[in-house]
Parts: structure tokens; C-alpha cells; sequence
């Protein structure tokens, strides 16, 4: 790779990271943006593609920031080559927005002995989408409106399915909500101990999320958890993202207030995002992949598909 790609890729990933820090500085967790903007009676999705398959890791939040910085109705996005094979258009003047694409390639090195030795190089790739709403001329069912919400009691019930199919041992009691990697169960307060259904199992998908990090799982390291301010940082950052992701696919309003063991972790995520510019990055990742796998262990898997 070029010294020139290089630099456009640091860059990249410093520039976006920049806007998370500016919104976490101000107080404001970016990927809570969707439900804070007074739509938290609404139904919030991922972000979806032309072709109506979700977005996933980063590119969720760059476009959900988008979508409400913007002002956008529609989750939906195409690239402009997408939109022309569509017989639409981009109207003149409209800007796209970034989303991103990782990947790595393989190249050959001296491995000091004579030989060669081939070594995986990630790179990170940036490409422009634009919303529905800046295009015209496509087919009619591209600005069909949403379906009507879901009752309330029928998402509760699908949440509580979705928990039950995961296996996962849940128990109640006490005052406070935390996964034990040791002996691997999730405590919840009960049930009643919640201001409302949406928030028991708004909570439920944090620590589903930290449940996920077991080696039989998808298997994230926990063992400096509790002794690393910086990896409780990462951790928790992995498990309020794949919460947030979780919610949305659930038709669950998240916690917009942070729990009070989470505000805590506000000034650690701002160091950890100011010292590694590619920590955001790893842990929507790292909670796709926690979702990603919840999601297959449900009867109906595949629905939800690992993608960029």
C-alpha cells in the first residue's frame, strides 16, 4: 500500500472518530442518536441497502448520524451507479454520505530467511451512498411509507422470544444487571424493577452483548476487564453498541439515560477514542459480531447477514 493510501486511510479513520469524540464531549452518545431525536415512539431500523439487507458495524451509526443531521424520513441508501441502474437519478447538487468498506489483501514479504511469507494487510476503503430522498426517478416502492408500528406487546413478546432462543442462563434478583464470565450467567434486577418493558430488555441486550464474549461463543477476551480501566472502556463501548443494534432490529427503545455505572465510562471512552482512532471502529465490529451471532441462534437465522 502507498505512503499516499496510508495516509488517506489514517486520515479517514481520524476524521470520523473526531466526529464521535465532538458528540461524546458535549455529553451525547452518538449511536443514541436515532431514538434521542424524539422519535423514540417510532420504529428505528439499520440503516438498509438498495436492495432492503441492513448495513451493519460502523456504517449503522455513520448513517443513522447522517439520517438525523440530515433530516432524512427514509433508512434507505444507494451509491450513484446503484440509482442510474435503477433508470433514477441523483438530483444535481446533492452530497453523498461515507460509509465504509474494510477488507484486507495479501502481500508477499522477505521473511529474512530467503524465502517469502505472505502477510494479511487490512485496508479500509470509503465510498459515497445517497438517501432516497436525493434521488428521483426510482420505483415507486422505494417511497412507500414505513409499516405501521408494530403494538407494543407483540415486540415485547418477540424480545422476550428472541432472549429465550439464545440459551442463555438469566437470573433475577438484586439491584444490579452485569454478565459473570466465570460462571457464565447474566444477573438482571427483576423484572418489575424497570420503568417499562422496553427498558428491562433494553438492558438484557447490554449484558446478551458481554454474554457473546465467551471462547465457546464468539470469543473476545474479558480476562483484563476487571483490572484495565482501558479494556473495561473497550468492552463496554462493544456491549452499548450492540445493545443499541440489538434494539433497533428488536423494535426496542434503548436506555437514552445511561445507567449509572455506564456514565462513568464517558471520560474513559473519550481517552480511549483520543488514543486509538480505530477503537470505534473495532467495537461496532466487535458488536456486529455479537449481534450477528445472537441472531443465529434463533430458529429463523440468516435474516440479519454480516455485510459492511
Amino acid at each position: 500500500m502507498s505512503k499516499t493510501n496510508e495516509g488517506q486511510r489514517t486520515d479517514m479513520y481520524t476524521r470520523i472518530t473526531d466526529r464521535v469524540i465532538e458528540d461524546l464531549a458535549s455529553g451525547v452518545r452518538p449511536w443514541m442518536k436515532p431514538w434521542s431525536a424524539g422519535n423514540t415512539d417510532g420504529r428505528i431500523t439499520r440503516p438498509l441497502r438498495h436492495n432492503g439487507q441492513p448495513y451493519s458495524g460502523m456504517n449503522v451509526l455513520l448513517l443513522w448520524s447522517e439520517q438525523i443531521s440530515r433530516g432524512f424520513g427514509s433508512s434507505m441508501w444507494m451509491t450513484f451507479k446503484q440509482a442510474l441502474e435503477l433508470g433514477a437519478a441523483v438530483r444535481k447538487g446533492e452530497t453523498g454520505s461515507t460509509v465504509v468498506f474494510a477488507s484486507r489483501f495479501t502481500k508477499s514479504e522477505d521473511n529474512g530467511k530467503g524465502g517469502e511469507v505472505d502477510r494479511e494487510i487490512p485496508f479500509l476503503k470509503a465510498y459515497s451512498v445517497f438517501n432516497v430522498e436525493q434521488i428521483d426517478g426510482l420505483p415507486e416502492h422505494y417511497h412507500t411509507q414505513p409499516e405501521p408500528v408494530e403494538d407494543p406487546i407483540a415486540r415485547i413478546e418477540n424480545a422476550d422470544r428472541f432472549f429465550r432462543n439464545t440459551d442463555a442462563i438469566i437470573r433475577h434478583g438484586g439491584n444490579q444487571a452485569y454478565y459473570s464470565p466465570v460462571m457464565d450467567y447474566i444477573q438482571m434486577p427483576p423484572f418489575e424493577a424497570f420503568k417499562n418493558a422496553a427498558s428491562y430488555y433494553a438492558t438484557l441486550s447490554h449484558e446478551a452483548t458481554h454474554w457473546t464474549a465467551a471462547e465457546k461463543r464468539v470469543g473476545r477476551d474479558l480476562s483484563r476487564y476487571a483490572k484495565d480501566r482501558s479494556e473495561r472502556a473497550r468492552e463496554e463501548l462493544i456491549a452499548e453498541l450492540g445493545s443499541c443494534f440489538l434494539c433497533a432490529d428488536l423494535g426496542i427503545v434503548p436506555e437514552i439515560e445511561p445507567r449509572p455505572d455506564h456514565a462513568s465510562y464517558l471520560q474513559s471512552w473519550l481517552k480511549l477514542l483520543a488514543g486509538d482512532k480505530r477503537a470505534i471502529f473495532q467495537a461496532a465490529a466487535h458488536a456486529q459480531r455479537a449481534t450477528a451471532f445472537l441472531h443465529g441462534l434463533q430458529p429463523e437465522a440468516g435474516d440479519v447477514r454480516e455485510a459492511a
